[in-house]
């Protein structure tokens, strides 16, 4: 997406960036946890620095 989160975790899981981003999306849509979960792991990804 905007911050590079899904492309980070999708190198921290095994996971590919796409599906980690429908799944981001269909929180957003379905729960509205999607965009609070991103900006926290946004946060995890800034102060881990790797």
């Amino acid at each position: 997406m905007i911050l590079g989160v899904c492309e980070w975790l999708s190198t921290k899981t095994q996971f590919s960036a796409k599906n980690i981003r429908i799944v981001f999306v269909l929180l957003v849509l379905f729960a509205g946890l999607g965009l609070g979960a991103y900006l926290i792991l946004w946060l995890v990804k800034i102060l881990s620095k790797e």
